[in-house]
């Protein structure tokens, strides 16, 4: 079977809307595959023979998940650095004594 235009085109948008929706979820990757062969034209009963391998897989594609969201945390952080640290100033020379406002959190305000 030769992949056409049109059934690469399927493939990629049925891998790409199950990837979205199955991101958190454990082994969801056994769920979106049997999508995908489905929309390729592939017998998704063989399905089986892949779960014994599909564990290992399974471990990196959470080291990849944990990793990504790790260096973006970071990248967030290391550019954000001023700013989180005038909003520390900010909120330290809101709590010094003197500046009228008493030690009792205001409790229409606080988050909780």
């Amino acid at each position: 079977m030769i992949p056409t235009c049109h059934r690469v085109c399927w493939c990629s948008i049925t891998a790409t809307a199950a990837s979205i929706g199955a991101a958190g979820i454990p082994q969801a990757g056994l769920v979106t595959m049997v999508m995908v062969l489905d929309t390729v034209g592939l017998p998704a009963e063989d399905v089986t023979l892949i779960i014994a391998v599909d564990w290992l897989l399974d471990r990196f594609r959470t080291l990849v998940n944990v990793v990504g969201d790790s260096l973006g945390a970071g990248i967030v952080n290391h550019f954000s650095r001023a700013e989180l640290a005038k909003m520390d100033q900010m909120a330290r020379a809101q709590q010094a004594p003197g500046n009228g406002k008493s030690d009792e959190p205001d409790w229409n305000t606080t988050a909780m």
